[in-house]
C-alpha cells in the first residue's frame, strides 16, 4: 500500500470566534437583544483593535446611563444583508433574472474585511445573499448547479479551491467561513462537487484533490478509543458486526454565537422541563445546525417541542448516503492513481455502509427510510424527505424505490411542489415549506429509477411556484410555502431570505433539463 502524505492542517486556535474576543461584551450586547437577528453582532467589524474596546467596554459600563447600543455603534460596523441592487424585470424570465443575480452574490477575495469573524479566502465565490454573507458548504453544491447552466465554469473551479484551502486550513470544511463555525461542518457534498466539475473537466479533477477527500474523510470518521457497538466518537458510531455509520456532531457544547440568546434561552428551558443539562442541549442545536436542517421536527422527541432535540442520539440516513457516496469517489480516485490496495478498501468500505444503509434506515414496516436512534435502537418516528436519498444515490432496489415514490406521492407533494416533513412546528425544514436542494435531491432520485412522470409534475409544480413568486414580487427566495402558495414561507429563527444562491441553481438546471429533454423528444 502506498503511503499518503498529506499537507499540513493549520490550527484552529488561531482563528478566535467573537465571543472569545469580546467576552462579555458579546454576551451583554447578544443577551440585550439589541439586534433582531443575533448573527448581526457576530458578523460585525470592529472599528479599533479588540482590546481597545474591551478596556473601554469595561471602564464605560460601570457609568451612569451607559448606553450599550451607542457603544456598539461607536465601536463596530454593522454589516448590511445582501439585498440585490438589481432591479428586477418582472416582465422577463427567471432565467435571464438568474443570470444576472450571479454578479450580485459574487464575492471577491479583496471584498472580505480583516478584524472580523469572516475568514479569508484566496477565490471568489457565490454566497446565499441576505444575512447569509459568507460561502456556506452544501449550499455551494446546489448553486454550482446552476453556475454550470450559465457557463460559470471559472467560478465553480474557485470555489472548489476555497474549499479545498479550508480543508488545508483546519482539516476540513465549515460551516462557512466563518470563526464561529469552526467546531462544526455540513452535509459533505465535496465529492459531489469534484464530480461536477470533473464531467465538465475531466477525471484528472478526482485525483488532483484526492488528499482533500481523504481528509475529509478522516475528520467525519474519527473513530476514537472504543469500538464497542454503539458507542461513538465525534460524527462516528460504531455498530454490531463492526458496522460503522455517522451522525451530526459540533465540538463545542455551548450557545451558538449566532443565536446565543436563543439557545440560552432554549437551554433553560430543557433544563427546566426536563432536566436536560444546557451543555446538552446546546451540543445538540449545534449538531441540528450541522445538518443544515436548521431547525426541524425531525430532531426532536416531541415533535412540537425543540427543547426536545436529541440529534447527537440519531443516525441519519441522508448523512450516510453522502458518505457512502465519498467512499466511491475515494475508490474511483485510487483507481485513478493506479493504486488498487487503497481502491479496494474503499470500495469495501462502500459496500459495507450500503449494508448498514439497508439494515438501519430501511423501515419493513413503513416501506420507507427512515433516521435510526442509536440510544435506543430503533427508528425515529419522524418521516421526512430525507428518506429520498438513497434513490438519489442508487441504493435502493426497484421494490423500495416504488415504495418510496408511493410515500412522496401521498405525504409530500402539494401544490407547489414538495413538503419537507409532514409535521407543522413551527420550525422552517418542516411543513408548510419547502426547500430547492430537497426538490432537485428528490426530483433526480426519482429520475434514477424511471418515474418521471412523478418527477415532472414535482419539477412542474416547484417551478411554477418560483414563476408566481417572481412575477409577483422580483424575488428569489430561500425557501417556498408549497402548501399555500398564495402565502410566504415562515418558521425559524430569522425572516425569509432573498438571493438566492440554491434556488437560483436548481431553478436553472431543473428548467434547462426539462427544456433539453423536449427538445429530444
Amino acid at each position: 500500500m502506498k503511503e499518503y502524505i498529506f499537507p499540513s492542517v493549520t490550527s484552529k486556535r488561531s482563528y478566535a470566534s467573537p465571543e472569545e474576543i469580546f467576552g462579555t461584551l458579546f454576551a451583554d450586547v447578544q443577551n440585550s437583544h439589541l439586534f433582531e437577528d443575533s448573527k448581526t453582532f457576530a458578523d460585525a467589524i470592529p472599528l479599533k483593535d479588540p482590546p481597545l474596546i474591551m478596556d473601554a467596554y469595561d471602564q464605560e459600563k460601570q457609568q451612569p446611563g451607559f448606553d450599550i447600543a451607542g457603544f456598539v455603534k461607536s465601536n463596530f460596523r454593522i454589516p448590511d444583508n445582501i439585498a440585490s441592487t438589481l432591479v428586477a424585470n418582472k416582465q422577463g424570465t427567471v432565467s435571464e433574472h438568474v443570470d444576472k443575480l450571479w454578479g450580485v452574490l459574487t464575492r471577491q477575495p479583496d471584498d472580505q474585511e480583516s478584524g472580523c469573524s469572516l475568514i479569508p479566502l484566496p477565490h471568489p465565490y457565490v454566497v446565499p445573499g441576505g444575512r447569509f454573507r459568507e460561502i456556506y458548504y452544501w449550499d455551494t453544491y446546489f448553486t454550482m448547479l446552476g453556475l454550470k447552466e450559465s457557463g460559470k465554469t471559472d467560478l465553480i473551479g474557485h470555489m472548489i479551491n476555497n474549499f479545498a484551502h479550508l480543508i488545508d486550513s483546519f482539516g476540513f470544511i465549515p460551516t462557512a467561513n466563518r470563526t464561529y463555525y469552526l467546531s462544526r461542518s455540513q452535509p459533505p457534498f465535496f465529492s459531489l462537487m469534484l464530480k461536477l466539475y470533473s464531467d465538465m473537466e475531466g477525471k484528472h479533477i478526482l485525483t488532483k484533490y484526492l488528499t482533500h477527500m481523504q481528509h475529509e474523510y478522516d475528520y467525519w470518521m474519527d473513530a476514537g478509543d472504543s469500538s464497542e457497538p454503539f458507542s461513538a466518537n465525534r460524527r462516528l458510531v460504531n455498530l454490531p458486526d463492526g458496522a460503522v455509520l455517522n451522525r451530526y456532531w459540533d465540538d463545542r457544547s455551548t450557545p451558538r454565537p449566532e443565536s446565543h440568546h436563543e439557545d440560552v434561552e432554549l437551554g433553560h428551558e430543557a433544563w427546566e422541563k426536563y432536566g436536560v443539562a444546557p451543555q446538552d442541549t446546546y451540543r445538540h442545536i449545534r449538531a441540528a445546525a450541522e445538518s443544515g436542517w436548521d431547525f426541524s421536527s425531525r430532531w426532536f422527541a416531541d415533535e412540537h417541542d425543540f427543547s426536545t432535540v436529541h440529534t447527537t442520539d440519531i443516525l441519519p440516513v441522508d448523512l450516510n448516503c453522502l458518505m457512502y457516496f465519498l467512499e466511491k469517489t475515494l475508490a474511483e480516485a485510487y483507481l485513478l492513481t493506479d493504486d488498487r490496495e487503497m481502491h479496494l478498501a474503499y470500495e469495501q468500505k462502500a459496500a459495507r455502509r450500503a449494508l448498514a444503509i439497508q439494515t438501519y434506515f430501511w423501515d419493513d414496516k413503513k416501506k420507507f427510510y427512515m433516521d435510526y436512534d442509536f440510544q435506543r435502537r430503533d427508528f425515529t418516528k419522524h418521516v421526512t424527505l430525507a428518506g429520498a436519498f438513497p434513490l438519489f444515490f442508487k441504493l435502493a432496489s426497484g421494490r423500495q424505490a416504488k415504495s418510496v415514490k408511493g410515500y412522496i406521492r401521498l405525504y409530500f407533494m402539494k401544490s407547489g411542489g414538495l413538503l419537507t416533513t409532514k409535521v407543522r412546528s413551527n420550525q422552517q425544514w418542516d411543513a408548510p415549506n419547502g426547500w430547492a436542494p430537497l426538490h432537485w435531491i428528490t426530483y433526480k432520485g426519482l429520475r434514477n429509477y424511471n418515474f418521471h412522470e412523478t418527477a415532472d409534475e414535482i419539477s412542474d409544480e416547484w417551478l411554477r411556484l418560483i414563476d408566481k413568486e417572481f412575477k409577483h414580487s422580483g424575488k428569489m427566495l430561500e425557501k417556498y410555502n408549497v402548501s399555500d402558495t398564495n402565502l410566504i414561507a415562515g418558521g425559524g429563527e430569522y425572516e425569509v431570505q432573498e438571493g438566492f444562491g440554491w434556488t437560483n441553481g436548481v431553478y436553472l438546471r431543473m428548467k434547462n433539463k426539462k427544456y433539453l429533454k423536449a427538445v429530444e423528444a
